[in-house]
């Protein structure tokens, strides 16, 4: 599970990436389509397949339950959820001319039947809820400081106020998962074993 101990720290980081390329290129106030929209959010999806990973190799960390399966399983619909949202982004920044054109397409997508509801409006906030629930999981265990989940907690909503505070959101998962990445490495020794 090297990959797992990778994603807890190139997951933030590239949130991180994602967050900073994005103020960066709203400052000439256009931001969509053009690079660095696309940068940011090829920066974001790569995280969030990353996150994949890194939720797998929690799940590994945690005995077997009934809710350990429930948290993993709700955490991953939320980052396939996610992930189809930033494809569909990047495949409308690759499509429109210009803003106008990737709102409009935006719009289309999101008119069709449970489409807003799947992608935007729930589904990608399970991803969230799940990574708090099993920091927490963790922490329980003391596979991971309580102040971990306190810092996934406030980096989770941080967010919600204005994506302006994307950085600092990445910043704080980067330094409440960063204690993960010697368990992630202490299993992958004892699975080679």
């Amino acid at each position: 599970m090297q990959i797992a101990r990778f994603a807890a720290v190139a997951a933030p980081l590239l949130m991180l990436a994602y967050g900073v390329i994005r103020l960066v290129g709203r400052m000439d106030g256009v931001y969509g389509p053009g690079l660095d929209w696309q940068a940011a959010h090829l920066a974001n999806l790569a995280g969030l397949v990353l996150f994949v990973f890194l939720v797998l190799g929690i799940r590994r960390l945690l005995p077997r339950s009934v809710g350990r399966e429930t948290v993993v399983a709700v955490t991953l619909v939320g980052a396939g959820a996610s992930i189809v949202q930033f494809v569909v982004d990047i495949a409308w920044g690759l499509l429109a001319a210009d803003k106008a054109g990737m709102r409009e397409l935006s719009r289309q997508f999101r008119a069709l039947p449970g489409v807003d509801l799947a992608f935007y409006q729930v589904g990608p906030q399970l991803l969230y809820v799940g990574v708090v629930v099993l920091t927490g999981m963790l922490a329980y265990r003391r596979l991971l400081p309580w102040w971990s989940v306190g810092l996934v907690l406030v980096s989770s909503l941080l967010p919600v106020a204005t994506l302006d505070l994307l950085p600092v959101a990445a910043a704080g998962y980067l330094v409440a998962l960063l204690p993960l990445r010697r368990r992630l490495g202490t299993q992958a020794q004892s699975l080679g074993r």
